[in-house]
């Protein structure tokens, strides 16, 4: 299955927090499973680490290189995926999590969120 890990589950995935639901843990650890990180989550981590908001545990440069440690196959934003919010229904108002979602439909890939907010804009949204 190719995952895309929303930011707060790659976060809680990077270090090993108890808020990693075993479900999640299960799928991310599991070799058949791709593991994908969208520059959007870094992007993210990035500017909250910087404004000191969002429980951010580490910078985006951190969590770069936590990734790619992991293994995780890093997701650019290309203008498909932001040309494709335009269709998106205003479930969400986060731009970060809107582009996840834009990006989960656009590749396919599965998001996995603890977000019950995303749900509505896909079954292929896995919430954990």
């Amino acid at each position: 299955m190719r995952l895309l890990l929303d930011t707060h589950v790659a976060l809680w995935a990077i270090v090993d927090s108890p808020r990693l639901a075993e479900h999640a843990r299960s799928l991310i650890l599991d070799p058949a499973n791709s593991i994908h990180i969208s520059t959007a989550s870094v992007w993210e981590i990035t500017i909250k680490h910087m404004l000191g908001k969002g429980g951010m545990p580490v910078s985006g440069t951190q969590a770069a290189a936590h990734f790619q440690a992991a293994g995780y196959i890093e997701l650019p934003i290309v203008n498909a995926h932001v040309a494709l919010l335009e269709t998106l229904p205003p479930h969400h108002a986060d731009p970060f999590d809107r582009l996840l979602i834009a990006q989960a439909l656009a590749e396919p890939l599965r998001l996995l969120t603890h977000d019950t907010a995303l749900k509505p804009y896909s079954d292929s949204i896995i919430l954990v």
